[in-house]
């Protein structure tokens, strides 16, 4: 057996560090990621604003107090902070390397339901819609097919117990942060993927079906634009400190910061709800959602009881392994199930 070349060996750190920083430098630069500069930047605007509207009439917030409010010490340095940076380094450069090949593609799917059905019942005639409307039918279908994706796969990940051993990981986080997107297991990562990919991939083959041509959704830099809107205006804020709540229809059209801060709380009352993305219309037709008050609620975050240390390397990622398994061996009811409510619950008082 002949050696490796020794300048190739030599290359590899190099070859190494050049792919996490251009995967990096996508994530963070693309204005179409989901955690883009651009859309943090975005969120911080955003969150200002809010802290701002919140001190009408009151003395002028200084630059240092408004950067504690955003930024507290205590949340920032807590061991639950530090584990969201491995998490977020971990899925961002490793995970989609390592387990990208067991994700369906949306094309795929749409093109493979398409072609079903083309030979099924017979191709279409063209639509005699604009292709502008067509394509805004599409986009706003698809934003539709996403979202539902979403809420089906949180559903299935609280209600099923091997799924929730993975899915368990995310709500391990003791404190919220944009970086709390990332504390995800691999294998519920998967799992989240192919959902959307079967519920856009059906959507995209029924509507293309149906105008009997292939019409292109309207997108930016290759995102859905609605979906890249509420990334940009909402979506950063689920994971933050910061109470700001829909209440009323809108509490019930769509899903705020502080619907999903009460989906992350250890609260009873709490789990299973609000398990959409961006709209609460699922939740509302299915019974889980929870409108949140106006006035902060007393929260607090994580799992309950709390076993070992839940921001390590072990229990993160190779302990849901070992505990999905035992669930095979012998099925017992994972830690958040209880039967679906009807109708939409708000909080006391």
């Amino acid at each position: 057996m002949s050696l490796p070349d020794p300048s190739l060996v030599l290359e590899m750190p190099g070859l190494a560090l050049s792919f996490v920083c251009g995967k990096l430098l996508k994530l963070l630069l693309s204005p179409g990621s989901s955690f883009s500069l651009a859309s943090l930047f975005s969120a911080l605007c955003i969150a200002i604003l809010f802290l701002g509207l919140g001190r009408r009439g009151k003395k002028q917030i200084r630059i240092k107090v408004l950067l504690r409010a955003l930024f507290p010490r205590r949340l920032m340095l807590s061991p639950s902070s530090r584990a969201d940076v491995g998490f977020f380094l971990f899925n961002s450069v490793l995970a989609g390397v390592l387990f990208g090949w067991a994700i369906l593609s949306y094309h795929l799917v749409s093109n493979v339901v398409n072609d079903f059905l083309v030979g099924t019942f017979g191709a279409r005639p063209p639509t005699s819609l604009s292709e502008l409307s067509a394509a805004c039918l599409l986009t706003v279908a698809l934003f539709l097919a996403y979202d539902l994706g979403y809420w089906l796969d949180h559903l299935l990940s609280h209600r099923i117990p091997v799924l929730w051993e993975f899915h368990k990981v995310h709500h391990t986080a003791e404190v919220l942060s944009p970086l709390t997107n990332f504390r995800v297991h691999p294998v519920d990562t998967v799992v989240f993927y192919n959902i959307i990919a079967l519920t856009m991939g059906l959507t995209g083959g029924l509507v293309n079906y149906g105008f009997g041509q292939a019409i292109d959704q309207f997108t930016f830099a290759n995102s859905n634009i609605l979906t890249l809107a509420f990334t940009y205006l909402v979506v950063h804020l689920q994971h933050t400190h910061l109470w700001i709540a829909f209440t009323g229809v809108w509490g019930r059209l769509f899903l705020s910061p502080a619907h999903h801060q009460i989906h992350h709380s250890v609260d009873p009352t709490h789990f299973n709800k609000n398990l959409g993305s961006c709209l609460g219309v699922w939740d509302w037709l299915f019974g889980t959602l929870y409108v949140p008050a106006r006035k902060r609620e007393k929260l607090r975050f994580g799992i309950e009881p709390k076993v070992g240390n839940p921001h390590t390397f072990t229990e993160g990622l190779i302990a849901p392994v070992h505990h999905a398994l035992a669930h095979i061996n012998g099925p017992s009811a994972p830690d958040r199930v209880e039967p679906l409510a009807s109708g939409v619950q708000h909080p006391p008082g």
